[in-house]
């Protein structure tokens, strides 16, 4: 699915350091995502970001609402528009993505991510055979930061690869282990068939 920035408004992204800085006191686990969360993994600046996404488990997706408390906070609707989210409210599992700015006609700051989990694991809205420990879905960087491993937000990006999520995949071969790439190629190959990114990845 895909929402057009440009005519949902403005994107400023928050910066990481204000990212941790709002979720610190978050008793729920949260994780950075997307291309930031491959940064986060090798080290150094790969390329330009149009936002800054916010990994949480859909049962804990109230945590938003108590970590940008003044924020106003949007649903992204599938098929890809934009409905303000009320105070409390459950989203249905339709709903994947918030949208969050500080008020009114300002830039969005922060993206939401929800992602499902059964118990103790988290469980691929991709396809649910594709789960994993939620103590083994993120690290965390030598700043505190926590983020998304980086074979798990591979996974998401070897759905329909863009020319940024091959960047990001090139920026990330060097760094991966033997078992993150073994678990990628399974859970690229249950969830996706054949894949090009497979052999690049039994290098």
């Amino acid at each position: 699915m895909t929402y057009e920035h440009s005519a949902l408004g403005r994107w400023d992204p928050a910066p990481l350091t204000e990212v941790a800085d709002r979720f610190r006191d978050v008793k729920n686990p949260w994780w950075v995502a997307g291309g930031l969360a491959i940064e986060l993994a090798v080290g150094r600046r790969i390329r330009d970001h149009g936002d800054v996404d916010v990994l949480l488990l859909r049962r804990d997706q109230l945590a938003v609402q108590q970590a940008l408390p003044d924020w106003e906070w949007w649903a992204a609707d599938p098929p890809g528009s934009l409905r303000p989210w009320a105070s409390d409210e459950a989203l249905p599992e339709s709903v994947h993505d918030i949208w969050c700015r500080p008020g009114p006609g300002e830039p969005w700051r922060i993206q939401i991510m929800l992602d499902e989990s059964h118990g103790q694991e988290w469980v691929s809205r991709r396809d649910p055979r594709v789960r994993r420990p939620l103590d083994e879905l993120g690290l965390i960087s030598t700043g505190g930061i926590p983020y998304l491993a980086p074979e798990v937000q591979l996974f998401y990006k070897a759905k329909e690869p863009r020319p940024k999520d091959e960047t990001d995949l090139a920026a990330a071969l060097p760094v991966l282990t033997d078992d993150q790439r073994h678990w990628l190629v399974h859970a690229i190959t249950q969830a996706y068939g054949a894949h090009p990114w497979v052999s690049r990845l039994l290098r």
